[in-house]
């Protein structure tokens, strides 16, 4: 059995291991690296954020949801091909746009996103862009430290974003803590359905 100070002695050593790795990963893949953000990256987040008067076919066109990744040589933030949802779907092949939103999310990897959240409070409805930096538990150690690492990157281009959620597992993406990130108990209704 091992006495206090071999306990003590062995932690420190773990810790200084685990500190030392994410300073390794966070100055070889961190945003000093130079991951930069696509242009269509960009432009779609204006798109989502500018709602300017359209005409019905226009605003079937507009995003809904649209998930971002990183490009395979891990240096630039692009759209992840296919995985986007139109205003338009809703209610035709889309019924329930947050939980078809949140089947898109790769398992076992990291993944960015914009939601174009519709929510009513008390007093009002409301549409807001949500940013979200999807880390599963089952990713591995290195897609986290990159997207973690990256993630002020791709936020300098979303000026403006009010709803910020991290979640690392469908537990943090139910209605209640995304009722809870968008105004709390305030939020009576999430995309249609009580909260």
């Amino acid at each position: 059995m091992a006495g206090p100070e071999q306990v003590v002695q062995r932690n420190l050593s773990v810790g200084l291991k685990v500190y030392y790795t994410q300073v390794f990963y966070l100055t070889c893949f961190g945003t000093a690296s130079g991951v930069q953000v696509a242009d269509e990256v960009c432009r779609i987040f204006y798109d989502m954020k500018v709602r300017k008067c359209s005409t019905p076919e226009e605003i079937k066109k507009r995003k809904k949801a649209v998930i971002f990744c990183l490009s395979p040589d891990k240096k630039c933030i692009i759209v992840e091909e296919g995985k986007e949802i139109l205003v338009g779907d809703v209610g035709v092949t889309v019924t329930d746009p947050f939980k078809h939103f949140v089947q898109m999310l790769p398992e076992k990897d990291c993944r960015y996103a914009l939601y174009d959240a519709s929510f009513e409070t008390k007093e009002s409805k409301k549409e807001e862009l949500m940013f979200f930096l999807w880390a599963p538990e089952q990713a591995p150690l290195k897609s986290k430290m990159i997207y973690a690492s990256s993630k002020d990157a791709i936020k300098k281009k979303f000026q403006g974003i009010k709803h910020e959620c991290q979640a690392n597992g469908p537990e943090d993406l139910n209605r209640a803590c995304i009722a809870e990130k968008l105004g709390g108990s305030l939020v009576v209704a999430f995309e249609g359905s009580p909260v």
